[in-house]
């Protein structure tokens, strides 16, 4: 019996320094977060507790529901384009192709270079005067004059995920492309041995032992895609007229902008 104590405070003792962590950076502004959000606090010392008038003024608001639907739409449509053309992608890099090592190499840029200054390239190439997206689309005869991708709600909405999926994909590339040669090759000469086709392989191999990675990856991609910042702010600033406006856009624009 003395023994399973000691074992259990032992535990304990080993788990303190986690839970004491949780509690400090998790846990604490959680909850300090959801007392704030009873009280009418800002940028000043002292505040009163005004209980729900502050839920009532968002949901009263007319356009925190679109806000709401436009952030899990943009999501939605970044990360699924990120796991798919990262699938292809590592699945193109494992292969057995002439180029290899120069292609993994080609494929880090748009992950190792500062978020800002790819951004920023972005923006210039949607620019309808002198971006070369435009450019190309009248040179091949698709539009009949310029097009500001920037300065149309549809457009610009689509040209903000297109750049998120451009800084996103490298980094989801690679992690598959670790998963996947962490497979054994002794299952995929077991199956080619036993007359399986490519296809059926990665579909009864590779697809059901990557699927932990698939999983992890696409909740780190999910997390980071919801709240992601820069890119939005950068190329609209949440516009034009709110087209681009998402929860973190509007959250900032309300704490630092109307500083509520």
């Amino acid at each position: 019996m003395t023994s399973s104590r000691s074992a259990i405070t032992f535990a304990l003792l080993l788990l303190a320094p986690a839970l004491i962590y949780i509690l400090a950076i998790v846990a604490y502004p959680l909850v300090d977060t959801i007392i704030l959000s009873f009280t009418n606090a800002a940028l000043r010392p002292t505040y009163d507790f005004v209980g729900w008038a502050n839920y009532q003024k968002i949901f009263g608001a007319g356009n925190f529901t679109e806000i709401i639907i436009r952030t899990l739409v943009w999501t939605f449509f970044s990360v699924s384009l990120k796991m798919i053309i990262g699938m292809y992608g590592a699945v193109l890099l494992n292969s057995a192709i002439p180029g290899q090592t120069v292609f993994r190499i080609l494929t880090m840029p748009p992950w190792i270079v500062p978020m800002a200054i790819g951004i920023y390239m972005w923006a210039w190439m949607y620019n309808g005067n002198f971006g070369m997206i435009s450019g190309l689309l009248q040179n091949f005869g698709l539009v009949d004059g310029p097009v500001a991708f920037l300065a149309y709600g549809d457009t610009a909405f689509w040209a903000t995920i297109v750049t998120d999926v451009w800084i996103g994909v490298p980094m989801v590339t690679i992690y598959f492309l670790a998963a996947m040669q962490s497979i054994s090759k002794d299952l995929y000469e077991a199956a080619w041995t036993d007359g399986a086709g490519r296809f059926y392989r990665w579909r009864r191999i590779t697809l059901p032992l990557m699927l932990p990675a698939i999983v992890t990856m696409s909740l780190l991609s999910l997390i980071a895609t919801f709240n992601s910042f820069d890119i939005i702010y950068i190329l609209t600033n949440g516009g034009p007229s709110g087209s681009t406006t998402t929860m973190i856009i509007d959250t900032y624009k309300t704490a630092m902008g109307s500083r509520n």
